[in-house]
């Protein structure tokens, strides 16, 4: 047998498999419409690893300073070492600077300008599998799959679409949950039922079709 039967037969076992351990995500999510009538402010922006911050300190510029975060979620600024910056609003975080360097001068005031995005984990949405360039992009408020689809630049040739799964963490039961997306149906073919509302944090996975 050559080795492409070979492969062929395991991947066909192996599709068999998971077809009978489960028979994929049933729920539905509602449809989204494509541009909000009401679009307005999504959730505080929240710092992550990567992001590049501008502080700038009134009346002190030798003070200011261009920084990017460490992968270690921290910051280092003139007069301050090692001050955590994950996790906070820059306006969190700008106040945090300002009482540490309440030690070096009188009544600072600190603004911190996010003027690169990345943003943790949780605020991002990872998308992997047959889309033409998976990656993680940060959320933006308002967003929908087809917002998502067009960041990654689409479906490859092999994608089974309408197989996609969207995966959230459901923070009312605090658990995860897994539901089926028409990717296809929706870029291909123009359904705009298929057009859901996408949360920070979730990811979609995009199977390839094995026909």
């Amino acid at each position: 047998m050559s080795s492409y039967l070979k492969f062929a037969g395991v991947v066909s076992c192996l599709a068999l498999a998971l077809a009978g351990c489960s028979s994929g995500p049933s729920a539905q999510l509602p449809s989204a419409q494509f541009v909000s009538p009401a679009e307005g402010p999504g959730p505080d922006y929240i710092i992550g690893p990567m992001d590049s911050l501008s502080i700038f300190v009134w009346r002190n510029p030798e003070l200011s300073t261009g920084v990017t975060v460490r992968p270690d979620g921290r910051i280092t600024v003139p007069l301050i070492n090692d001050l955590p910056a994950t996790g906070k609003t820059p306006t969190q975080l700008a106040k945090d600077i300002e009482e540490q360097l309440k030690n070096y001068i009188q009544n600072p005031l600190v603004s911190v300008i996010v003027t690169g995005f990345q943003g943790p984990f949780a605020q991002q949405v990872r998308v992997v599998g047959e889309a033409a360039n998976p990656q993680a992009i940060p959320y933006r408020a308002n967003m929908t799959l087809l917002d998502v689809m067009i960041a990654v630049g689409g479906l490859t040739d092999y994608a089974s679409g309408n197989r996609a799964r969207l995966i959230r963490f459901d923070k009312e039961t605090g658990q995860q949950r897994e539901y089926r997306v028409k990717i296809e149906s929706l870029i291909k073919d123009g359904d705009t039922a298929a057009n859901v509302r996408i949360e920070p944090g979730d990811v979609i996975i995009i199977p390839e079709s094995f026909f």
